[in-house]
């Protein structure tokens, strides 16, 4: 099963040319429409070494059942990962990368010291499961380790600490469990390396297989197929990866929320319902590079100014009202031969659109690869359009959802329902288990940036809710 298109040359007229899931149209309002309101965090806090700081917080403040959380160990987990990482800002630790192999190993070393069975599958995702009394499928948690170029140091590393001391606790604590419960570090879920995003968790739901890999490829014009190999993957068995429905019950994500309506509502936890999907294209203009004195403006074959009129473009659509909830992002292009004297021949950049609506995005793709045509059109330069990754927008189920309020009550913590506009692994596991989404405030909405940060009282809390959250799931029956 697979909701993404093979990628390929696409033209005007069908350029996300996917069918849509059977998704509803929006109906969970644009959080972006909310009120300001009370700042949540310390705006004191050290912000000298974003991704490694730790709030003067109490480490031992108990959860539902008298259960201790340590925030302490939770902020030691975050600085041990955020030291692993290329030289540079922020945090850099890309997908399938020799560091990002070292940090799973780190997390398989510490659930292997609690006593956990560990192991690797064949796309790179390390999990460790802690045996039940009873029977039945398990019951999990986790994210992922690796980073955008310069990012920060709590995306996806959040969940996977989280895991890692819900692990602890349940083993130092003596917490009853009649069912498995399983620990996940995904691999490679950032799409900044390889164009699509949650690699690891779409080969676990089997919507991502090893003929795919080959299309895949970085700046550097390695393969995804290649870069997992000399991780010491298995590339060419990545289908032996996929998750048996049969041997899950339910899966909870603990993530930042990357936007800023828990922290502007003054909130700790969000509840999410809906989260969204996106279609991403690679765009390349074909102009005719020149003397930039010599040639005058009216002889003028510029990609850039195409591609500029484009960028534009695509942010003029997304603010429009018939588009209200689209987001569309250029967020990489490159200009040839990139010189000061020299006008553009060509340009290639990448295009990433957003909604909750599986229509409307596709929808908005289509759009977009048409009138980026005519422009290119009207200035005489070439310009193709493809499609290089697609995820439809999911709807996680309500009954994993209302675990995670009734957790919530039961520990006292306001939440909100809200809708995630990043993607997530969560996202693409759904396919194969019932999922929930939790989420804790990021600092200023700041995300994929070194200065990305959530005070770790903030984490305890939402580790807190993930675990009574599992407890609750592990005496549930469907």
């Amino acid at each position: 099963m697979t909701d993404a298109p093979v990628p390929g040359t696409v033209n005007a007229t069908h350029a996300a040319g996917a069918e849509p899931d059977a998704v509803g149209a929006a109906t969970v309002p644009d959080t972006a429409a909310d009120p300001p309101g009370t700042r949540v965090a310390d705006a004191s806090a050290d912000r000298s070494a974003p991704g490694t700081r730790v709030a003067d917080v109490d480490a031992t403040a108990p959860g539902a059942g008298g259960l201790v959380v340590d925030s302490g160990r939770i902020g030691a987990h975050l600085a041990g990962f955020a030291a692993l990482s290329e030289g540079g800002p922020g945090c850099t630790r890309l997908a399938y990368s020799r560091l990002e192999r070292e940090a799973h190993a780190v997390f398989a070393a510490h659930m292997g010291a609690l006593g956990l069975a560990v192991g690797t599958d064949e796309a790179g995702n390390t999990v460790a499961e802690l045996a039940g009394t009873g029977e039945g499928g398990a019951v999990g948690t986790g994210s992922h380790l690796d980073t955008v170029p310069q990012g920060g140091g709590f995306d996806g590393i959040v969940g996977v600490v989280a895991a890692m001391e819900v692990a602890e606790v349940v083993v130092r604590q003596g917490v009853p469990h009649r069912r498995p419960w399983r620990f996940v570090a995904f691999a490679a879920e950032e799409g900044a390396r390889f164009g699509q995003a949650c690699n690891g968790s779409r080969m676990a739901a089997g919507l991502t297989g090893a003929a795919d890999l080959a299309g895949f490829t970085d700046r550097d014009g390695v393969t995804m197929a290649a870069a997992m190999a000399a991780a010491g993957l298995r590339p060419d068995r990545v289908d032996r990866a996929r998750w048996r429905p049969e041997d899950w019950f339910a899966f909870v994500e603990l993530h930042i929320e990357q936007g800023e309506v828990l922290r502007s509502q003054g909130l700790g936890i969000g509840v999410v319902d809906v989260i969204s999907g996106s279609t991403r294209l690679r765009v390349r203009v074909e102009g005719r590079a020149t003397h930039s004195g010599g040639t005058p403006m009216h002889l003028r074959r510029d990609a850039l100014v195409t591609a500029a009129e484009c960028v534009v473009l695509g942010d003029r659509l997304a603010r429009d009202p018939q588009h209200r909830g689209v987001r569309v992002t250029v967020g990489r292009l490159g200009v040839e031969p990139g010189s000061i004297t020299t006008v553009p021949g060509a340009v290639e950049f990448f295009v990433d659109i957003r909604d909750v609506d599986p229509v409307r995005q596709r929808a908005t793709a289509t759009a977009l690869a048409r009138d980026f045509d005519a422009l290119a059109r009207s200035h005489g330069v070439g310009l193709s359009t493809e499609v290089v990754a697609d995820t439809s927008p999911v709807l996680l189920p309500g009954w994993v959802a209302d675990h995670a309020r009734d957790a919530c009550a039961a520990l006292g913590s306001a939440y909100r329902v809200l809708p995630s506009g990043a993607s997530h692994d969560a996202q693409q596991i759904n396919h194969v288990v019932p999922t929930g989404l939790l989420f804790v405030p990021s600092d200023d909405g700041l995300s994929h940036v070194p200065e990305e940060f959530t005070p770790t009282d903030q984490i305890a809390a939402g580790v807190r809710v993930l675990l009574e959250t599992l407890r609750r799931l592990d005496g549930a029956d469907r």
